[in-house]
């Protein structure tokens, strides 16, 4: 029988140690299941030739470089993923500060006002909003009609090389809710007091917004903008539903190419190697982000 050293408390575990460890399971089994095996089980498919039904051979790199040298879609696709993310967070981190700071005042109704502008984030990825979009934009949509009305030249928005992304942009950043959301708590949190001195001093309105409020705001920024690029970067429903990767695939973004490879040509190996280059691509993004924070993100404590 083992005995405890001197001095070493024993844990007896009680009935209610175990209680929590039952209520903490399916928690468990999904990190487990949905989240840590799909994980590892897709880097190692990544190394393989493994097409759904067929024999899983191990080829090392060559799905890599494959992709890197020889596979025009790949880049074509990273390329169009960056530029729908440029299009997208920049804008939408904008729009939702604007609107925050319109919202950070004390007026009639002001609640049901927040509500409202809150309310399109609630259907964010919906199948059913990229629908509703599709059929707005599209020719004879609600778009084109109220262009016509207005006797202006009506386009071929979702047909169009120019227009295409800039429709599926529009639809992310018209979701800016939940940004805004954080950034009108953050605005509530500036001490007033820096504002009244900054008064007494007689600084302007811009002077104020540049050197009192995104300063004493800047760890939300700098939070939202690392939330928006992973998100944005890995966008699948908005050009899935919208325009399917057209017109000749000038919305193609590397969610589609991976699906497209995992789903449509079975080539689950393949696909995995584009789910990590783009993981990759994504963590060397959010590194760069985080390396210049240093620069321009101020916390209460310095």
């Amino acid at each position: 029988m083992m005995r405890s050293a001197p001095g070493v408390r024993t844990r007896h575990y009680t009935k209610r140690d175990y209680q929590a460890f039952l209520y903490l399971l399916p928690w468990l089994i999904g990190i487990l299941v949905l989240q840590l095996y799909p994980f590892i089980a897709s880097l190692v498919y990544s190394f393989h030739d493994y097409v759904i039904g067929g024999k899983m051979e191990f080829n090392g790199l060559e799905n890599y470089i494959r992709l890197w040298t020889r596979d025009r879609n790949f880049w074509k696709s990273l390329r169009i993923t960056l530029v729908f993310g440029v299009y997208t967070v920049p804008f939408k981190l904008i729009l939702a500060l604007a609107v925050a700071m319109f919202l950070n005042r004390n007026i009639k109704g002001i609640n049901l006002i927040r509500t409202l502008y809150y309310i399109p984030s609630l259907f964010g990825g919906s199948v059913a909003i990229a629908i509703l979009w599709r059929l707005m934009f599209m020719d004879g949509g609600l778009v084109n009609t109220l262009l016509q009305t207005l006797g202006l030249p009506t386009q071929h928005f979702l047909g169009s090389k120019q227009w295409a992304l800039k429709v599926i942009s529009l639809l992310e950043v018209w979701q800016f809710g939940s940004s805004m959301v954080m950034f009108l708590a953050a605005l509530k949190n500036v001490p007033a007091s820096l504002y009244e001195a900054a008064d007494i001093d007689g600084a302007g309105w811009w002077s104020k917004f540049f050197k009192i409020t995104v300063p004493q705001i800047s760890p939300i920024i700098f939070f939202t903008l690392i939330n928006q690029t992973i998100q944005q970067l890995q966008n699948f429903t908005s050009p899935s539903v919208i325009t399917n990767g057209g017109p000749m695939k000038n919305t193609y973004v590397l969610g589609l190419f991976l699906y497209e490879e995992g789903f449509g040509n079975f080539k689950m190996g393949y696909a995995s190697a584009i789910s990590w280059l783009q993981f990759l691509v994504i963590l060397a993004l959010t590194l760069i982000i985080f390396g210049t924070s240093k620069l321009w993100v101020h916390y209460a404590d310095e």
